[in-house]
């Protein structure tokens, strides 16, 4: 089986699945690699695949009126990524997924998932178990935006993505937090004085 074992543990977390079916979700799996800056789902796009992100940090971001982007969230491996909306929808992607370094994602099209869903009541299991997921991590998100300030929710950041600020610029991490770029540097000033070595 070439799925590594790091993200055979975060699938097996999330749901624990029988070999005979975990095989089978691999082999009905293409591995890709994603450069810098690629896009695993563009803006518009239907999308009808979901990913199993081996290796790497990915963001998804929107626009606004004015052509500023905002980072909503950021997948670090190992994880799933995806437009589940788009997917269960049918409509156009309206958050593009864009990874911030290289990755190496496990891609399986909806329509083998959903063949394999017919055939094992597990990949039923492990889909609601995504969604739970991908509940939790939201409703997460918004109840740090909505009641914590912008220095806790850099130290939280700090803590889920160690090492994201040798990864990526610091404005990716300033419209994540909902703030300026002049706002996190005076937050990073500020910690850094009271932890010399941040």
């Amino acid at each position: 089986m070439n799925i590594p074992n790091h993200l055979f543990q975060f699938i097996n977390n999330l749901c624990p699945l029988p070999e005979a079916v975990l095989i089978e979700l691999v082999s009905r799996s293409r591995k890709v690699e994603l450069d810098k800056f690629d896009y695993f789902v563009k803006e518009g796009e239907i999308s009808r695949e979901i990913g199993f992100l081996e290796k790497g940090l990915v963001r998804a971001f929107y626009t606004n009126d004015d052509g500023r982007e905002y980072n909503k969230t950021f997948i670090a491996s190992p994880n799933f990524i995806g437009s589940f909306a788009s997917i269960i929808t049918g409509l156009p992607n309206k958050l593009p997924q864009q990874a911030l370094t290289k990755c190496i994602v496990w891609k399986i099209s909806t329509i083998d998932l959903d063949r394999l869903t017919d055939k094992y009541p597990e990949v039923e299991r492990l889909r609601r178990r995504m969604a739970e997921y991908l509940f939790l991590r939201n409703e997460k998100r918004e109840l740090e935006m909505a009641l914590l300030e912008a220095q806790d929710r850099y130290l939280i950041l700090l803590d889920e993505f160690p090492g994201i600020e040798t990864l990526v610029p610091q404005y990716h991490i300033a419209t994540y937090l909902g703030i300026s770029p002049t706002q996190l540097s005076r937050i990073r000033k500020k910690l850094a004085k009271k932890v010399p070595n941040r």
